[in-house]
């Protein structure tokens, strides 16, 4: 029987997109290329630039089997033509920031973006000569207002940690395209799985590929998708002249976390649900944030615009001091999920994050737009990712916490 070009399933996709019997050995796993180096049988260039698409591979910072495969893992389950993995999601928000804007340029950001990113926006940009303006993305009309001729790029976060705002996606792309400005977007929260921001409009897809595409808290990395023309311009400025490679030991172990995500983004969809809804129930939880409730603000547009919600909570307790007590207690009294950073991986985690002090370091937001951030966030709330252990346990173990 001939083989076929079709459309394969996600869960196909994620176990086959990028691999192949390995040609030398016939393994049916992929190997791991631990080199830094390859011997070459024709002659090339030094230069990175004199590269030919299918020229094979030379040096692991312009390109590397391991890594490769995973770029195409990726972009498959992305639905994008492309893909460029990076050492972190950070690295991967600054190749999108350093491709493509330049002095004088100016871009439109989240109001509310992940830390990281929003110093970055907030502190490096600007000394670079970009104009920086933030804005809350689930406002179009703010958004319209924001955009200037000089508009390079809007970046958006959706759903934003950690207060899970949506954007809609679809809308501020068409606004994005009537300046002539390229739209990226951070879905790390959402997965490649949870929406497909590339039918939605969306140029340049990132990732912390440390989250839910590894899943198991054991490798850093960061990943964009988009078309081939825009990755390839990143892989050049990005990849081989900022450095910002990802090793082929994390690309190794990042690949083989994502050959379950479509399981995984099941199962932690469905405990989170279950999760969110008992903490409605909780006395002292005073709000619950979740796409996936009812309650969301936004409900309507999760609905239309995700196909999971993804296992990531924000509630709150109450007063900052109240806030601070109950972290204190879960530090002492968790025994199934751990007090950590991070996100997105098959172990339960929690943290607990002030409003003023994000406001100080990161977000420094003002006015109607820390009002904003308020009505979400209170004086803070805790982000819980849910992982994949029994629903009654994470329910348990949170009863107990809370006291």
């Amino acid at each position: 029987m001939s083989k076929t070009n079709r459309t394969k399933g996600p869960m196909t996709t994620a176990i086959h997109a990028g691999e192949g019997p390995d040609p030398a050995t016939g393994a049916s796993s992929p190997p791991l290329h631990m080199s830094s180096t390859f011997v070459s049988d024709r002659l090339a260039g030094f230069s990175a630039h004199d590269l030919e698409e299918e020229g094979g591979f030379i040096y692991s910072r312009w390109n590397n089997p391991t890594v490769a495969m995973l770029e195409k893992k990726i972009a498959a389950m992305q639905g994008a033509e492309a893909c460029l993995c990076l050492a972190s999601g950070m690295a991967a928000a600054t190749a999108i920031f350093m491709t493509f804007l330049s002095s004088g340029d100016h871009v439109v950001i989240s109001d509310v973006s992940y830390a990281g990113v929003a110093e970055l926006a907030r502190d490096t940009l600007p000394r670079m000569g970009v104009e920086v303006t933030t804005v809350d993305m689930s406002d179009l009309e703010a958004v319209s207002a924001a955009l200037r001729p000089n508009t390079t790029l809007v970046h958006t976060e959706t759903p934003v940690n950690p207060i899970t705002r949506l954007t809609d996606l679809s809308a501020v792309s068409a606004l994005a395209r009537q300046v002539g400005a390229l739209l990226s977007c951070d879905a790390t929260f959402a997965s490649p799985l949870g929406m497909d921001a590339i039918g939605l409009g969306v140029d340049l897809v990132m990732h912390s590929i440390t989250k839910y595409i590894g899943g198991h808290g054991d490798a850093v990395g960061g990943a964009v998708a988009g078309k081939a023309d825009l990755i390839a311009r990143m892989r050049n400025e990005a990849a081989i002249h900022h450095g910002g490679v990802l090793s082929p030991f994390n690309a190794w172990l990042i690949a083989r976390g994502a050959a379950t995500l479509p399981l995984r983004m099941k199962a932690h969809q469905a405990g989170a649900l279950l999760v969110a809804q008992w903490l409605e129930t909780h006395p002292k939880v005073t709000r619950v944030m979740y796409p996936g409730l009812p309650s969301h603000p936004q409900v309507d547009l999760a609905k239309r615009q995700m196909t999971n919600f993804s296992g990531m909570i924000s509630f709150q307790v109450g007063t900052a001091q109240t806030g601070r007590s109950f972290a204190q207690q879960m530090i002492d009294r968790l025994e199934v999920i751990h007090y950590a950073v991070s996100l997105g991986h098959h172990r339960s985690l929690v943290f607990w994050m002030e409003t003023d002090p994000l406001m100080e370091t990161s977000f420094r937001l003002q006015g109607d737009q820390l009002n904003s951030y308020r009505e979400f966030a209170g004086d803070g709330i805790f982000r819980l990712s849910v992982g994949l252990e029994d629903a009654e346990d994470l329910i348990a173990d949170l009863d107990g916490a809370l006291g």
